[in-house]
């Protein structure tokens, strides 16, 4: 993902007067989401997520995954600030995503949430336990627990609709969460259009008034001082 800055988003957020993104924002995204993939137990779970390459079940391990790499680098006493933990991330046949994190699928799609919700738990545990003063490294900024957190709850929205899509299911999550995290992580994102729409726009997955869909995308998770 690569921020394009030509496309016209404005409207940066107050550092001062902005509300941080919280432990509870994370445990919130990932029980919203976990109450709207239940309804699609018995939909077919091989099929494609939406927009993406991936089908629903590597969609839900790569969230899965996502949280757990969040939570995994504040997890070190020194977390490292010039490289991930180095787990060993593996694909399991082309075109799926890398993973360090794989559901049995002999425990069906209700297991898999089981690992999703699993997995969220240690996000929002390490978020609500790490010191604020705590940096690590990501590919899009050194950050703190706080972008950590963001991350995880952009993933876990934007990978939500994706699977929502594939399973034929509703998924419209709170303007206030959406709109923590884009001030968070899109400083560069409008501030004058629908919180959800915004977040689909900033992550490539959608169009605002005058805005048409992004190519290139990325998020900024460093902190000021960063």
């Amino acid at each position: 993902m690569a921020v394009d800055h030509a496309s016209g988003a404005s409207g940066a957020p107050d550092e001062a007067t902005r509300t941080p993104v919280t432990a509870d924002d994370v445990q919130h995204a990932v029980r919203l989401a976990l109450t709207t993939l239940r309804a699609g137990l018995g939909a077919d779970w091989d099929g494609r997520a939406g927009t993406l390459e991936w089908s629903c079940w590597e969609t839900v391990e790569h969230l899965a995954d996502d949280l757990f790499a969040y939570a995994a680098q504040l997890g070190p006493e020194a977390p490292p600030l010039d490289g991930e933990v180095p787990f060993v991330w593996v694909r399991r046949q082309e075109g799926a995503p890398p993973n360090v994190i794989f559901a049995d699928r002999a425990a069906g799609p209700r297991g898999l949430l089981q690992v999703l919700e699993a997995c969220g738990a240690m996000l929002t545990a390490m978020v609500r336990t790490t010191p604020p003063e705590v940096r690590s490294h990501h590919v899009f900024g050194v950050s703190d627990a706080e972008g950590f957190a963001a991350m995880g709850v952009v993933e876990t929205l934007v990978h939500t609709h994706d699977l929502a899509q594939g399973l034929g299911l509703s998924w419209t999550p709170p303007a206030g969460l959406c709109d923590r995290v884009l001030a968070r992580l899109f400083p560069y994102a409008p501030t004058d259009a629908d919180r959800w729409a915004t977040l689909l726009w900033a992550t490539g997955r959608g169009e605002l008034p005058g805005r048409g869909r992004l190519e290139s995308w990325r998020w900024y998770g460093a902190v000021p001082d960063c």
